[in-house]
C-alpha cells in the first residue's frame, strides 16, 4: 500500500522532507498506530540496508542545488548521502526504538491535520491523506 509522509520540525519554513509517497507491505483499510510506525520503520531499514555502501559511489541525487545547502543547514545536519558507518541496521531494534520515542514524545504523528496520541488508534488508510511527522525538541536552558 502506499502512502504519503512528509517530516517537519517545529519553528522551521522549510519540512525536513517534503511529500514523499512509500510502499508499506499491509493490505488493509484500517492500521493501528503502532503497527504504522513499524511498518514505516521497517521500509525505510530495508531501504538503508540496500543502499550501497561502497566508498568510491556518488550519489548524484544529493548533489547541491539552488536551495538545497540552506534546507540542509535549517536541519542541523549537513551530507551528501554518503554512508561512512558500514553497518546494517537493525529492524527490530529500529522498530523500538521508534515505538520508544513516539511514547516518549520525541514526535508527533499528525493524519489530516488530527494527531494521534495513542499507539492503539486505529486509522483509516482508505481516506489516502497525508501523515505529518513532526520532531519535538526540547526546551533548552539553565537554572539561575
Amino acid at each position: 500500500m502506499e502512502i504519503k509522509i512528509i517530516v517537519k520540525q517545529l519553528g522551521k519554513k522549510h519540512p525536513v522532507l517534503s511529500e514523499q509517497k512509500i510502499d508499506i507491505e499491509y493490505t488493509e483499510n484500517t492500521i493501528a498506530l503502532e503497527q504504522l510506525l513499524k511498518l514505516i520503520v521497517q521500509q525505510q531499514v530495508e531501504a538503508f540496508n540496500a543502499r550501497s555502501f561502497e566508498l568510491e559511489d556518488e550519489d548524484y541525487t544529493k548533489i547541491p542545488t539552488e536551495n538545497y545547502l540552506n534546507i540542509l543547514t535549517d536541519t542541523g545536519k549537513v551530507g551528501f548521502g554518503s554512508i561512512y558507518n558500514q553497518k546494517r541496521a537493525d529492524l527490530a531494534r529500529a522498530q523500538e526504538n521508534a515505538v520508544q520515542a513516539f511514547e516518549d514524545g520525541m514526535f508527533a504523528v499528525f493524519y489530516n491535520d488530527e494527531q494521534l496520541e495513542d499507539l492503539t488508534q486505529t486509522i483509516d488508510l482508505s481516506l489516502e491523506h497525508t501523515f505529518a511527522f513532526i520532531r519535538l525538541t526540547f526546551l533548552a536552558g539553565s537554572y539561575w
